[in-house]
């Protein structure tokens, strides 16, 4: 990430370790009856817990235009910029402070929240708000009213949750997660920026994994914002950096060689017609179509050929591909499972991401170019024809995995670690920084000075 490249390894490995050994020892230095993190000042709710007004859009709309619009509304600042690994170790360490002080209290499964009706859960809910910065600590007491309805929409839009107010289960099990908890998923996602080499430009694009949701930031300043399909569980989308190189109008599509493999070969056993219904063609390793009748589909030998689909409205990457050579051999691109979109669990795809309303980004991107206008994009896609337009200026594209993040305004946002990648890789920097301490003390390493 930038600058930060040249950090001893060691160091960045052994910080996100150190945060919560370091927080008693901060603790004895605060005010030992603060509520909550360092950036709340009492009686308040700060800028940095009210990242969407009460009103914001519902997360699903109807059209991609109207999504796309919602999911910029909720906020301008970018999930990733130069800043970000700084806001995240700050927040990790007020968050140890909070720790420190007993975090926050759980609610009850089965509590009942009546708008205007005192309940049992009332206060204790008014103190989980006000401890996380969501209320402002001079609304301790009293009934379910709309300060703490528009409370907990602000916690709900931090955690990705749809903004409705109401005490929802999945509202009450993201509140119930455990300060410590908390604290690792911000652990984590520092060690991922701090291990990041991403050459940030006046323009780049930004897919955060866990949030399934990509980012069009200009100037600092997210200037378009769609939802993303990601990978499943079991195929999950890589972290990778990279430039989008050009976009691709009516693209065919090359099959992965592992689904051509596997899932292909399965359904032409079952339906040897499946190929021609899908608008396949086989092609042999110099592009030349073979017979799919001549090729053996049984699975016990590995491909000697390739599977590409033609360009249409049939085609599994829609109208829109955006290229971005890795060595994943992902992308970008549109889908014919536009419904999709409206799902708020989006992890679906082989790995690749699939983008709502993806030609209001192709014109972004190709905004340098002036015949290349949303309605010119939409008029050569009218045609049909399969056509390859080059960036005459490549855009920097990070895929980042962070279920923990803060922005310009500090608001500190959690998603779900969908892949269960965080408590992986906070096991193997402890390991890690057991060695280097053990390698430390040992009698034939101690006269070494590990640096690196």
């Amino acid at each position: 990430m930038g600058k930060m490249g040249h950090m001893s390894k060691r160091h960045a490995m052994i910080i996100a370790v150190g945060l919560l050994a370091s927080a008693s020892a901060l603790a004895q230095t605060e005010t030992i009856g603060q509520a909550g993190p360092r950036t709340v000042t009492a009686g308040t709710v700060p800028a940095a817990a009210n990242p969407a007004p009460a009103g914001a859009p519902k997360a699903a709309a109807s059209t991609p235009e109207a999504r796309s619009a919602a999911a910029l509304a909720l906020t301008h600042e970018p999930t990733y910029d130069e800043g970000s690994a700084q806001r995240i170790k700050d927040a990790a360490l007020s968050y140890s402070d909070l720790a420190v002080r007993g975090g926050w209290p759980a609610i009850p499964a089965d509590a009942k929240f009546v708008p205007g009706v005192q309940g049992g859960s009332d206060e204790l809910l008014r103190k989980r708000l006000i401890v996380s910065g969501d209320l402002s600590a001079d609304k301790a007491s009293g009934a379910f009213d709309q300060d703490v309805a528009d409370a907990v929409r602000r916690f709900q839009t931090r955690h990705g949750l749809a903004p409705t107010g109401a005490m929802t289960p999945r509202t009450i099990a993201a509140m119930n997660v455990p300060v410590q908890k908390r604290i690792r998923q911000l652990e984590a996602s520092l060690q991922r920026l701090e291990n990041m080499n991403f050459g940030f430009g006046q323009r780049y694009v930004v897919v955060n994994i866990p949030a399934a949701f990509a980012e069009a930031v200009e100037n600092d300043v997210v200037v378009r914002r769609y939802r993303v399909i990601v990978g499943k569980t079991e195929k999950p989308s890589p972290t990778l950096t990279a430039e989008i190189t050009g976009v691709v109008l009516n693209p065919t599509w090359t099959v992965p060689s592992s689904i051509a493999k596997t899932e292909i070969s399965a359904h032409m056993r079952k339906d040897p017609t499946y190929l021609s219904r899908m608008h396949m063609e086989v092609l042999d390793s110099h592009d030349n179509p073979i017979d799919p009748h001549s090729v053996d589909w049984s699975g016990t030998h590995a491909p000697n050929f390739t599977v590409r689909q033609q360009n249409g409205s049939f085609n599994a990457l829609g109208a829109v591909k955006i290229d971005m050579p890795n060595a994943y051999s992902v992308y970008m691109h549109d889908t014919n499972q536009r419904n999709l979109f409206s799902d708020d669990y989006r992890f679906d795809s082989h790995g690749c991401s699939r983008v709502d309303n993806v030609r209001d980004l192709a014109a972004w991107l190709l905004k340098d170019q002036p015949k290349w206008s949303r309605a010119a994009i939409d008029a050569e896609i009218a045609t049909g024809q399969h056509l390859e337009v080059a960036m005459v200026k490549k855009v920097p594209v990070a895929w980042i995995y962070l279920t923990a993040w803060v922005s310009k305004d500090q608001t500190i946002q959690f998603r779900n670690d969908v892949y269960n990648q965080d408590e992986q890789l906070l096991e193997a920097t402890a390991e890690e920084a057991a060695f280097f301490s053990n390698a430390g003390s040992h009698p034939l390493t101690a006269h070494m000075h590990v640096t690196q």
